[in-house]
């Protein structure tokens, strides 16, 4: 039973559960990204170098069977060993944009955080003693000035 106890601390802890948000953002986030660098990047970075589609450059590696159309989606369909380069350029395009955002996000936390830090360490202005306590100071210096002058 202790087991089952200690699951259920460890999963209702805040950092399982913010990892699970996370996965979850992250996966969708992925999804964005791959359509940003498919639909929006390569078609741009292809114009530039000669209307390349990425995604069909490979290397047939194996017997290519009769019927089957000469692009990327019928071959590996038809299981054809492909060395597939393209497909590997926009997968490494997609994590250089990735890890560029995540780069900006962290910078960002870090400098949010940075600044409540400051702004926590600054040290608050005193608050105006009581208004009894301003009292008793004027009484006290109004003794001491009789006092002296005696």
């Amino acid at each position: 039973m202790s087991v089952v106890k200690e699951f259920k601390e460890f999963a209702v802890k805040g950092n399982v559960i913010d990892l699970a948000v996370g996965v979850i953002i992250g996966g969708a986030f992925g999804k964005i990204v791959d359509s940003v660098v498919a639909d929006l990047i390569m078609p741009v970075v292809s114009l530039v170098f000669g209307k390349l589609d990425f995604s069909n450059l490979y290397v047939i590696l194996g017997p290519v069977p009769e019927g089957v159309a000469n692009n990327y989606d019928a071959l590996k369909k038809a299981g054809v060993s492909l060395f597939a380069y393209g497909h590997f350029i926009t997968v490494a395009v997609n994590f250089l944009i990735l890890a560029f955002i995540i780069f900006v996000m962290v910078k960002q936390i870090n400098r949010l955080k940075r600044h409540q830090a400051e702004q926590a360490a600054a040290p608050a202005a005193p608050a105006a003693p009581a208004e009894d306590i301003v009292l008793l100071r004027e009484i006290r210096d109004s003794l001491r000035q009789q006092k002296s002058q005696i």
